[in-house]
């Protein structure tokens, strides 16, 4: 699978980004625990120029929290703070504030060493689409302002939100970038919600998550849909197969002849995938 896909509005939306980045003092990249590189714009080093940034793994209450300690010590290895966090419940929220200043604690401590009063930190947050922006700002700001949504690509302009007095964020549409090298990016995101599923096969989609889930969850994912024996042969497209049509059974995916729907299992499989209903599961991991 090939995806390219590079909307105008975010060719616009790196420009913005790229024109507002001397007004920020460090950034907030949010990227889903589940998939923390896969999740992460390749472009967004380059953009960025090298400014102070937090690396937000939301989503933490969906992940495989081991993995995600991995991936929190991977970051932290490469030079950056990060932390995990769920937007929707507020896990973790409060500490973002007080970590964004520590990451300009220099550069504070040098103002008021010549008398001068900080500002308020400007925020930028980044990330690709369905990743939670909105509803990270949302919460940070504690009121409803930007839009949310379980589909990717909502937020569609720029905005300066106040969080408390001390911190004020800029919000961005997501961003992808215009191929996935990897296909396998393409299927991590896809299988997430991230990518909007008129593009895609959503059978191949979720033959990629069955295989996943039946090499390194396979017990949360036998309990949902009482399944029998796992597979021997990950790499075996019948045995996969066959799982997925089980799974079909199970949720009365049929048709005539007694054959299953494999579009509509294919479906079911990853509404509930992505509502954390098979399980905590992350969908790779740094080491």
């Amino acid at each position: 699978m090939t995806i390219q896909w590079f909307p105008g509005h975010m060719t616009k939306a790196r420009r913005q980004i790229q024109e507002k980045l001397k007004l920020i003092d460090v950034v907030i990249e949010l990227v889903d625990a589940r998939l923390p590189q896969s999740s992460r714009n390749p472009m967004i080093d380059e953009i960025l120029q090298g400014k102070p940034r937090l690396i937000v793994l939301n989503k933490s209450d969906l992940a495989d929290p081991a993995v995600t300690k991995q991936w929190i010590e991977f970051f932290k290895e490469e030079g950056h703070l990060a932390i995990a966090a769920d937007a929707s419940s507020g896990h973790g929220i409060k500490e973002i504030p007080l970590l964004a200043k520590e990451l300009l604690k220099e550069k504070i401590e040098k103002q008021l060493a010549k008398g001068i009063n900080p500002r308020a930190v400007r925020a930028l947050i980044v990330g690709i689409p369905n990743v939670g922006k909105s509803t990270l700002i949302n919460r940070l700001a504690g009121r409803s302002i930007a839009a949310t949504g379980d589909r990717p690509g909502v937020t569609k302009g720029q905005q300066w939100i106040k969080v408390g007095t001390e911190m004020e964020l800029l919000d961005t549409p997501g961003i992808l970038w215009p191929k996935f090298e990897d296909q396998n990016v393409g299927y991590r995101l896809a299988v997430t919600g991230a990518i909007r599923e008129e593009i895609l096969n959503i059978e191949d989609v979720a033959f990629f998550g069955v295989k996943y889930l039946v090499k390194y969850y396979w017990e949360p994912f036998q309990e949902r849909f009482d399944l029998k024996e796992q597979p021997t042969d990950f790499e075996n497209p019948d045995e996969i197969v066959a799982v997925m049509e089980a799974v079909g059974r199970k949720r009365g995916c049929l048709v005539s002849g007694g054959r299953v729907d494999l579009e509509k299992a294919s479906g079911i499989l990853l509404r509930e995938l992505r509502a954390g209903k098979l399980g905590r599961y992350s969908l790779e991991a740094p080491y």
